[in-house]
């Protein structure tokens, strides 16, 4: 069975079973076994009486041994035969588990501001409490669009190119990134490496994510200020994802917002889209998922014809 089937049949496994809480509640994720692992290299190697040198050098050893333990772990897992790797890959894409965390900011909203808040802050890392209904539907659009890429087209992208243990390579790091990618003084040089091989890893999922979520939406979009708002953007890849979908959805994203209490001001994306928004465009952005990862499905069904 070729790689391209293999993950178009996980690619409908996942968006039909999404993440089975019967199983997940018994064992645990393998998300949730690659935190465990970042967890423990970072209280081994990363110590504040180190330089700084030293630490980014632990931090490259510790993103090499990551690295390492993913791809033999594919490599063994995939001696399993087609099964085991559809069913690893669908366990490691997200489009149900992301349609459904959106849709309950969309639920939540309908209810009221706290539910709202509540639900929005199971899926975005800034500062919640005070949140308006506009602002808790941009973060859920935000989230929507990044995920998408880091969550379904960049993990589907590498399992394409390295089978199970490109997904699972992709995933520790990207795993890493998200716990020790931060410029905080504990992490900034320990996190180095694992921050900068993500924004690698990412950056051709990201750019063909806003591709596929313009030809979902079958609509000519202005490319030039989707690129200008990407580059402008506080992550190098988030922003393409979220500037296309801010332009089919015409609204306005990002924008200033808390972090550990502090208002950053961070640059609008589509600037002259609507700022006053809420459940309904929350809920069109579920539509756009939907669209994307059907344009996905079908060039993935391109490849195994092919």
């Amino acid at each position: 069975m070729t790689t391209p089937l293999c993950l178009s049949l996980a690619l409908l496994l996942d968006a039909l079973m999404g993440e089975p809480g019967w199983l997940w509640s018994r064992l645990p994720h393998p998300a949730v076994l690659m935190g465990r692992a970042v967890a423990a290299l970072d209280r081994r190697l990363n110590h504040h009486a180190l330089s700084d040198a030293a630490r980014r050098a632990r931090g490259v050893l510790a993103l090499v041994l990551l690295v390492a333990g993913a791809g033999l772990l594919g490599w063994c897992l995939a001696l399993g035969g087609p099964v085991v790797e559809i069913l690893g890959a669908a366990v490691l894409l997200a489009q149900r588990s992301l349609v459904d965390h959106v849709r309950a900011v969309a639920d939540g909203l309908r209810q009221g501001l706290p539910e709202g808040r509540r639900a929005v802050s199971m899926i975005v890392s800034r500062d919640t409490t005070d949140m308006d209904a506009p602002r808790i539907a941009r973060s859920a659009i935000e989230s929507a669009a990044e995920n998408l890429s880091d969550g379904v087209v960049a993990p589907a992208f590498w399992f394409l190119l390295g089978g199970l243990p490109g997904i699972l390579i992709y995933k520790v790091v990207n795993t890493a990134d998200s716990m020790i990618g931060y410029r905080t003084p504990r992490h900034e040089a320990f996190g180095w490496a694992a921050a900068r091989f993500d924004d690698l890893l990412n950056l051709a999922p990201s750019r063909l994510t806003a591709l596929m979520i313009a030809i979902g939406a079958r609509r000519r979009l202005p490319l030039a200020d989707i690129v200008a708002d990407a580059r402008g953007h506080k992550s190098p890849n988030a922003g393409w994802p979220e500037a296309t979908m801010a332009r089919v959805l015409d609204v306005a994203l990002a924008g200033p917002r808390s972090y550990d209490g502090q208002m950053r001001d961070l640059a609008w994306v589509n600037p002259d889209g609507r700022r006053e928004i809420g459940a309904a465009d929350v809920e069109a952005a579920i539509s756009c998922l939907w669209a994307t990862w059907a344009v996905g499905l079908l060039l993935v069904f391109v490849l195994v014809l092919v």
